[in-house]
């Protein structure tokens, strides 16, 4: 009996290993949200998931933005996420576009300067930006968040949509156009179809970016508050269990959008192979 399990064990090891590491990054996922429905009789019960003192309730979801700033903090978050994501995704559409498409003088240069903010320590980038928006006058606050959140976010869109064009043959294009296409016909009938799960792939992971930032938001906000920020601050005297509630609903409505991203690829999938 202990061979045939050392058997399977060894057989499934890359599965089981996989399964672990799966566990290990949803358990403090899973906490949050067990805290979610706690009402805390004291402050430690708000922090540890102690099962002995655990009362369930769903006070937290029904009064989710009770605490005095939370829902501006958050409001203010959605803002700049939603905004940084949708400058950032253009630019670094056009910019993934031009690197991946065309050959120019200074193309490694400046496909290093656009990889550089993803390689540079967060406290070292927000330190910069501090000092050149005091040096040129640039008053902190929504704007200095705004620029900044696109400044780093830029990247991330760039290498996403890059990769999506990588896999892509450039010979499709070319066959619209020999079939009377013109150009932009040809782009927006046949290469942005193509492209667009890698834009919004990309559109989504900046908006993350930018709604989970605090380092960089820290230096440049000036008296605006975000809900990072607001967490950090109000952690001083005591985070409200409506905290949880808010992280746990905005995961959850995240997980919604990757489950129905993967029901729709794999109806597509099974649409083509009842054609084929």
């Amino acid at each position: 009996m202990t061979r045939r399990l050392w058997g399977w064990v060894r057989k499934n090891a890359v599965l089981l290993l996989g399964f672990l590491i799966l566990a290990y990054m949803l358990a403090p996922i899973a906490v949050v949200i067990l805290l979610s429905f706690n009402q805390p009789g004291s402050r430690n019960t708000t922090y540890v998931l102690n099962l002995h003192e655990f009362h369930f309730t769903w006070h937290n979801w029904s009064s989710m933005f009770a605490p005095a700033g939370l829902r501006d903090a958050l409001v203010m978050s959605l803002i700049i996420g939603l905004l940084a994501a949708a400058i950032s995704t253009a630019l670094g559409t056009a910019i993934a576009f031009a690197l991946a498409r065309y050959r120019f003088r200074g193309r490694s240069t400046v496909q290093a300067l656009i990889f550089l903010p993803m390689a540079t320590p967060e406290i070292v980038m927000g330190s910069s930006l501090l000092t050149l928006f005091i040096g040129f006058g640039i008053p902190l606050g929504f704007w200095a968040i705004l620029i900044a959140h696109v400044m780093f976010c830029l990247s991330f869109v760039v290498v996403t949509v890059k990769a999506r064009l990588a896999g892509l043959d450039p010979r499709l294009q070319e066959a619209a156009m020999d079939l009377y296409a013109t150009p932009v016909q040809a782009f927006r009938s046949v290469v942005l179809p193509l492209v667009w799960p890698g834009i919004m792939a990309a559109a989504l992971l900046a908006f993350s970016l930018s709604f989970d930032d605090f380092v960089v938001t820290n230096f440049t906000a000036g008296t605006t508050e975000t809900f990072p920020m607001y967490v950090w601050g109000i952690n001083l005297r005591g985070i409200p269990p409506q905290v949880n509630a808010v992280a746990s609903f905005t995961f959850l409505f995240s997980l919604v959008f990757v489950i129905a991203g993967q029901l729709r690829n794999r109806r597509r999938s099974d649409d083509r192979a009842a054609t084929s």
